[in-house]
């Protein structure tokens, strides 16, 4: 079983990256939100990897920056109607810090915004993780510090969530929002302020 791989970035697609680790290519499939956060192509990537078997297809590798993150895919899928791409969808809406929020708070409303997920099993997914420890401390050495912001996200609004919102407001798609306010981020830096995220993020909308 593979858990994790470190290697070059190869290509991005829409659904997966390919991980050059010594010479061999790996196939990892990836949510949006982690696919906009790789590196260009031939920059080193780590990507903590939960291994699957299906029958028929083989070896399937989902990965994932943050560890907290991978958790989270593997306790969505342990629920009644959740499959891999159903899993991915949540956590292109919701961090595991915002699911766990969502699950405390019942609102099957935010979980429900994810692609393939419908009110009903929406309702199972927060019913069932209640009381289940979605997202926890901060884990040492995770890729670019996504679990400490995703737990920082749950208490205090953010200038990237803010500007996601705006774009939200503008008729942008949430997971296109992030992707844009994501890169917007990583060339500005964490000191970013909200508009100065909403300018660049338009700006890589052509708009």
């Amino acid at each position: 079983m593979i858990g994790r791989l470190r290697g070059q970035v190869a290509e991005v697609g829409e659904e997966e990256a390919l991980i050059d680790v010594g010479g061999v290519g790996y196939v990892v499939r990836c949510g949006a939100r982690t696919l906009s956060r790789l590196q260009a192509p031939g920059e080193e990537a780590l990507l903590h990897v939960e291994t699957q078997w299906a029958d028929g297809a083989g070896m399937r590798l989902y990965g994932f920056l943050a560890r907290e993150e991978r958790r989270a895919f593997v306790m969505l899928q342990a629920i009644q109607g959740v499959g891999p791409k159903a899993a991915l969808g949540v956590l292109d809406v919701l961090s595991p810090a915002e699911l766990a929020g969502a699950v405390a708070r019942g609102d099957k409303t935010a979980v429900a915004r994810a692609n393939g997920v419908g009110p009903k099993l929406a309702l199972r997914i927060v019913t069932e993780l209640k009381d289940k420890p979605i997202s926890g401390p901060p884990v040492a050495g995770s890729s670019v510090g996504h679990d400490m912001e995703a737990q920082a996200s749950v208490t205090a609004p953010t200038a990237a969530g803010d500007a996601v919102a705006a774009l939200m407001g503008l008729g942008v798609a949430e997971v296109q929002a992030r992707r844009v306010v994501d890169q917007a981020a990583a060339r500005l830096g964490e000191g970013a302020d909200e508009a100065v995220l909403i300018k660049a993020a338009l700006r890589e909308l052509g708009r």
